[in-house]
């Protein structure tokens, strides 16, 4: 399995009443911080190696977390440092601990999508991987348009009815695709991406599933269900 790399730095500025000033990633849910969970999802989809990108607040994420071995991984840690970098800064400063190839999880999502599928799909001549879920503007705004195996569009601002899919938060890189990331602003992920639609690079691996997600107050409620009445998959080998 390829090194995940999880952005865990998000404030929890829609959820600030529940947040209470802790980073988002550690928000309590069914009892444990919401990092614990998706940490045990990463082992149960084989990942090994994890890398948190953190950002203010970092130590606590480190505390939770630790050397990754209570979760059967092995956890390491890139910093923003005093700087904000954006996600696509974050991912650039982190690649001497991802390497050559790579996968990103947003730290607020528990996806359902098997991670080594979308490992596989990075081959040449694509430069990465978005999974992508085809909502038709429900739920949330489509973001993305789709022409055979490709994204032929991106646009997180997109008019409703102008897009088919939107981006479900799970990406595969090639490490090179970050040198043209500037390093004295930040930089969004959806920068990286729109690049690499222009290139006809970018691939698409559609998923079927839902996500669910701790972004916004109904998606906090529907999360914490859905931990509580999934069926269980085993616990992790440490």
């Amino acid at each position: 399995m390829l090194p995940v790399a999880i952005l865990c730095g998000g404030k929890g500025t829609r959820i600030a009443h529940v947040a209470r000033g802790v980073p988002k990633s550690l928000i309590p849910l069914a009892g444990e911080p919401f990092l614990a969970h998706q940490l045990r999802w990463l082992r149960s989809e084989g990942a090994i190696d994890v890398v948190l990108l953190t950002g203010q607040n970092g130590d606590a994420i480190r505390a939770c977390a630790g050397d990754g071995r209570s979760f059967g991984l092995t956890i390491r840690y890139s910093e923003d440092g005093p700087q904000q970098r954006g996600t696509a800064g974050a991912v650039r400063n982190a690649i001497p601990l991802l390497g050559d190839r790579f996968l990103t999880v947003y730290g607020d999502a528990l996806p359902q999508v098997r991670l080594d599928e979308v490992a596989a799909a990075l081959t040449p001549p694509f430069e990465g991987v978005m999974t992508v879920f085809r909502n038709q503007d429900q739920g949330h705004p489509s973001n993305a348009a789709i022409d055979g195996e490709r994204v032929a569009a991106y646009d997180k601002g997109a008019a409703p009815g102008t897009m088919t899919h939107m981006d479900y938060g799970v990406n595969a890189f090639r490490a090179e695709t970050f040198a043209g990331v500037p390093q004295d602003r930040p930089s969004d992920l959806s920068e990286v991406h729109r690049a690499m639609v222009a290139r006809g690079t970018l691939r698409a691996f559609s998923v079927s599933e839902r996500w669910y997600e701790i972004g916004s107050p109904d998606g906090l409620a529907q999360t914490e269900h859905f931990i509580l009445t999934r069926p269980t998959k085993g616990e992790p080998v440490v």
